[in-house]
């Protein structure tokens, strides 16, 4: 089966499969007393610089849930787009794990800016009131839209004058760095991202992410949110090897780049067609778009993705690394024959 639904549906990159035979050498030490979680936490140093304090864990919701628990008290509130995938997409999870209010803000293309966030700071010292505290943003945004790196850091300063932090979830972050040609270090730490949530499980990895703090009092307590969240392996292994192949020799780059470039060329097919209209900027791997009942749903009858929103028959198809040019041919080639 080969689905444009999305990039969670992709296979695993050869070379980390191979580290993970690999890792399954012999006995080691758990809970992350290994040579291979040594490597890979080297690895991301390497990339964001000593400031990085990687804790691997399972998967992105529990990254998520992690990391705003260490940046957050219950009487805090969190902010973040109406669309948002901790508000949307993550069962309530962060907002039960978390203990905080979480304050969501209409936003036209799923990012949110300093002018939509300002608002929303008050009553601060005020005890009836949650106290704002971290703003979420997700790096690609859930509409498929890119935070260039002037944005992202004026979030931050705007952040830090009020003494908050900026998570930043990024899922597809090596997406977003192919679009912006910037390293994953510009577009975060130096930036001002606070904390990040970062893995390839969209982008050739298995499974697995890690909590990554760039500042000391936020990585003093995170090995305890962690342990308490249950997202603490004790084959921890499995989990961080995978990060030595993706971060060597750009692969998250190449594997980011190619999703990419998918998306760009079916969208310039997309485009030939006049009943087809795109409602947000094609920027990364994900495309978004209405088309007319009856094309839909033939094209449904072969391929499988999701409808964004059914009432105005607007779909979503994703790309992923290992999107061949022949996955492209075909659904070009069907496109033809539902629009003839």
């Amino acid at each position: 089966m080969r689905s444009f639904a999305s990039d969670n549906n992709s296979g695993v990159h050869p070379l980390v499969m191979d580290a993970i035979i690999k890792a399954n050498d012999n006995h080691a030490v758990g809970y992350g007393d290994d040579p291979w979680t040594a490597a890979a936490t080297a690895k991301i140093k390497e990339v964001f610089g000593e400031a990085a304090s990687p804790f691997f864990v399972f998967n992105g919701t529990g990254a998520n849930s992690v990391a705003l628990q260490a940046v957050t008290r219950p009487f805090n509130s969190i902010l973040c787009a109406e669309t948002a995938h901790i508000n949307v997409d993550e069962c309530g999870a962060p907002a039960r794990m978390t203990g905080c209010a979480v304050v969501t803000i209409p936003t036209p293309d799923g990012k949110l800016t300093p002018e939509l966030i300002k608002p929303r700071l008050h009553n601060f010292g005020v005890c009836h009131h949650s106290q704002p505290k971290a703003v979420y943003i997700s790096q690609v945004s859930e509409l498929g839209t890119i935070y260039t790196v002037e944005e992202v850091k004026a979030i931050a300063d705007l952040l830090h004058s009020y003494n908050m932090y900026l998570h930043m979830d990024g899922a597809r972050l090596a997406n977003a760095c192919a679009y912006l040609n910037c390293s994953m270090k510009e577009v975060t730490v130096d930036a001002g991202v606070d904390i990040l949530s970062f893995g390839g499980t969209k982008n050739g990895m298995m499974m697995g992410e890690a909590v990554v703090s760039f500042r000391p009092e936020i990585t003093e307590n995170l090995q305890y949110f962690r342990k308490q969240s249950a997202q603490l392996a004790s084959k921890l292994r499995y989990l961080s090897c995978q990060f030595i192949p993706y971060l060597e020799n750009n692969l998250w780059l190449e594997n980011a780049r190619k999703a990419n470039n998918s998306a760009y060329r079916l969208a310039e097919a997309l485009k030939k067609y006049p009943q087809i209209r795109f409602t947000q900027k094609i920027e990364s791997n994900q495309l978004f778009f209405t088309i007319p009942a009856e094309p839909l749903k033939k094209l449904q009858e072969k391929y499988f993705f999701y409808m964004w929103n059914e009432e105005t028959n607007e779909a979503r198809l994703v790309t992923s690394w290992d999107t061949t040019e022949a996955d492209i041919d075909d659904i070009i080639q069907t496109l033809d024959i539902v629009f003839a």
